[in-house]
C-alpha cells in the first residue's frame, strides 16, 4: 500500500504544478474585476471546447457515474451520458442569443434581476449558488475520499489542500486561470481516461471475462430494458439538464467566446465529448460490479458503490497504478474546483455593483473573501457527505424546477416574475414530494408529512415531475399574462463591471 506521505507529496505536486500554469499564464491578464470574472471575448473555439470539456470532467465523473453503473446498470449508463450532452446543445443555441440580448453581461441572477424582479432574482440567486456549493462539496467528498482508500490519507488534509492551493491561483488569475488550467487537464486527462479503461480490461482478461463476471453477479444489469434501470436513466436526463442550464460556469464561458460561432460549436463540440466520457466512465461501474465487491444497498454499512471504480482498480492492480489513477482524478478535480470558484465568486461580484458603489480593488478584494468562505464550507460538508451521487441529486432537484422558468424569459415577452416564480417553486414542491433523501425531515413537518405521497427511490417522479411541473406551469402563466416585457430592454440594463463600479482610490 502507498504511504499516507507519499501519496501527499505527489498530491501537492499535482496542485502546485496546476497553480503555477494558471499563475503563469494570468500574470498582467486580469488587470480589472471584469478580466477576473468574465475574460471576455479571449477564447477561441479549440480552447473553449477543452475548458467547456474539462470543467464538466470533474471527479464526479470517477465516482457518481460508476455509481449509476453499479447501482442500475446498462440503461443508467446511457442515461447519464445523454443527460451530460444535452445540456451543451441546449447551450449551442442559448448562449448566441444569451449574447445577442445581453452583450455586456456576466451571469444569470443579473438576468433574473433585470427580467423578473427581485423575488425571482432572489430564487434564483440561492437556487444556483446552493447548486454550485453542493457541487462544490461533492468534488472534495469524491477527491478525499479516493486518496483515503487507496492511501489511507485523512480526508481532511485532502479537502484542504486541494480547496486551499485551487484557491490561491483561482483569487490570482480568476477565469483566465480556470480556462487555461482546463486545457491542459483536458489534453492531459482524456487519454489517461482511454488508456486506464483498456488497462482494466486487459487486467481482467478481455471483454468476455468481464461480461460473463456481470452475468453472473447481477445479470439484469445488463438488460437495457431493465426497468429500475430505465426509469433511473430518464431521472438522470431530467436531473442533469435542469441542473446545467442554471450552472453559472456555462454563462461565463458563454462570453468568454471570441464570437457566436466559437461559442455555438464549442458547445456542440462539448457534447459529444462528455456524452463520451461519461458514458465510459459510468461503465467503469458495471464493470466493477462482475469484478469486485461492490455493495450498492445504501443502508449497508459496507456500502462502496461510489468507489467502484477504485475498489475496481485495487482488485486489477498494483497499489502504484491506482494511486497514478487517483492523481488523475485529482486533475479532474482540480479543473472543476477552479469553475465553480470562478463562478460563485461572478455572483457575488456582480451583485455587489448593483447593490453599492464600490471600487475596483475592493470588488476585487470581496470577491476573493468570499470565495474563501465557501472554500471552507465546502470543505466542512465534505467531511461529512457518504455518497457523491446523492450530493449531486440535491443540487440537480433545485436546477430541474428552476431551469425552464428562468430560461423562458429569454424568448418570452409575456412570462412574469411572479409566473416564473410560482412554476419554479410549484416544481420544487412536487419534486420534494416525492424526493427520497430527506424523507425524515419532510414527513415529520406537520400536516405536510401525512399528505406525502411515497417516495420514488428511482428520483424519476421527482426529477422529471420538477422539471415538467415548472414548464407547464411556466408556459400556463405566460398564456395567460398580459404583460410585454421588451427584450431588447435587457442590453440597456446590464453593463460591463468596468463601467458600473467607481475607480479605485
Amino acid at each position: 500500500m502507498v504511504t499516507p506521505a507519499v501519496a501527499l507529496g505527489l498530491t501537492v505536486a499535482v496542485l502546485v504544478g496546476s497553480a503555477a500554469v494558471g499563475v503563469w499564464f494570468s500574470r498582467g491578464r486580469v488587470g480589472s474585476v471584469e478580466a477576473l470574472v468574465s475574460a471576455r471575448g479571449s477564447v477561441g473555439e479549440r480552447r473553449l471546447t477543452a475548458t467547456l470539456v474539462a470543467s464538466v470532467m470533474g471527479v464526479w465523473i470517477l465516482f457518481s457515474a460508476p455509481e449509476a453503473g453499479a447501482s442500475f446498470g446498462i440503461a443508467a449508463v446511457v442515461g447519464y451520458a445523454v443527460g451530460e450532452a444535452v445540456p451543451m446543445l441546449a447551450y449551442a443555441r442559448l448562449g448566441p442569443r444569451i449574447r445577442r440580448l445581453i452583450p455586456d453581461g456576466h451571469s444569470l441572477t443579473e438576468y433574473a434581476h433585470v427580467r423578473y424582479g427581485d423575488a425571482m432574482y432572489a430564487f434564483v440567486l440561492v437556487v444556483s449558488a446552493l447548486y454550485m456549493f453542493v457541487f462544490l462539496a461533492a468534488e472534495l467528498t469524491g477527491i478525499a475520499s479516493a486518496l483515503s482508500l487507496v492511501a489511507g490519507v485523512p480526508q481532511w488534509q485532502t479537502a484542504l489542500l486541494v480547496g486551499g492551493i485551487v484557491l490561491l491561483y483561482t483569487g490570482y488569475g480568476g477565469l483566465t486561470a480556470s480556462i487555461v488550467t482546463d486545457t491542459v487537464q483536458a489534453l492531459i486527462v482524456l487519454p489517461l481516461l482511454v488508456v486506464t479503461f483498456a488497462g482494466v480490461l486487459l487486467a481482467l482478461g478481455g471483454v468476455t471475462p468481464v461480461y460473463e463476471g456481470v452475468v453472473a453477479a447481477n445479470p439484469s444489469l445488463l438488460d437495457p430494458g431493465f426497468l429500475p434501470g430505465l426509469q433511473f436513466g430518464f431521472a438522470l436526463s431530467f436531473a442533469i439538464l435542469g441542473a446545467e442550464l442554471i450552472n453559472q460556469t456555462w454563462w461565463q464561458r458563454v462570453y468568454a467566446g471570441d464570437g457566436d460561432d466559437a461559442v455555438r460549436d464549442g458547445f456542440r463540440n462539448a457534447s459529444l465529448a462528455n456524452g463520451g466520457i461519461v458514458f465510459l466512465a459510468a461503465l467503469f461501474g458495471l464493470v466493477a460490479v462482475g469484478s469486485a465487491d461492490i455493495v450498492t444497498d445504501t443502508a449497508s454499512a459496507g456500502y462502496n458503490a461510489d468507489v467502484a471504480l477504485f475498489v475496481l482498480l485495487e482488485a486489477a492492480f498494483p497499489a502504484p497504478v491506482v494511486l497514478g489513477v487517483t492523481l488523475l482524478a485529482l486533475l479532474l478535480v482540480v479543473s472543476s474546483v477552479d469553475t465553480l470558484f470562478n463562478a460563485l465568486a461572478s455572483l457575488v461580484t456582480v451583485d455587489l455593483v448593483r447593490l453599492s458603489a464600490v471600487d475596483d480593488r475592493r470588488l476585487r478584494l470581496a470577491s476573493r473573501a468570499f470565495t474563501v468562505v465557501v472554500a471552507l464550507a465546502a470543505v466542512y460538508v465534505s467531511l461529512r457527505a457518504r455518497s457523491v451521487l446523492r450530493l449531486f441529486f440535491l443540487a440537480d432537484l433545485l436546477g430541474a424546477a428552476v431551469a425552464f422558468p428562468l430560461l423562458y424569459g429569454l424568448y418570452s415577452e409575456s412570462i412574469t416574475g411572479p409566473g416564473a416564480l410560482v412554476s419554479g417553486v410549484g416544481g420544487l414542491a412536487v419534486g420534494l414530494a416525492y424526493f427520497p433523501d430527506f424523507r425524515g425531515v419532510l414527513t415529520a413537518v406537520p400536516v405536510v408529512g401525512d399528505a406525502l405521497p411515497a417516495a420514488d427511490p428511482l428520483y424519476l417522479t421527482s426529477f422529471a415531475g420538477a422539471f415538467c411541473v415548472s414548464t407547464a406551469l411556466t408556459l400556463v402563466a405566460a398564456r395567460l399574462s398580459s404583460a410585454a416585457f421588451d427584450l431588447d430592454e435587457l442590453a440597456g440594463a446590464i453593463e460591463q463591471i468596468d463601467d458600473a463600479a467607481e475607480p479605485a482610490d
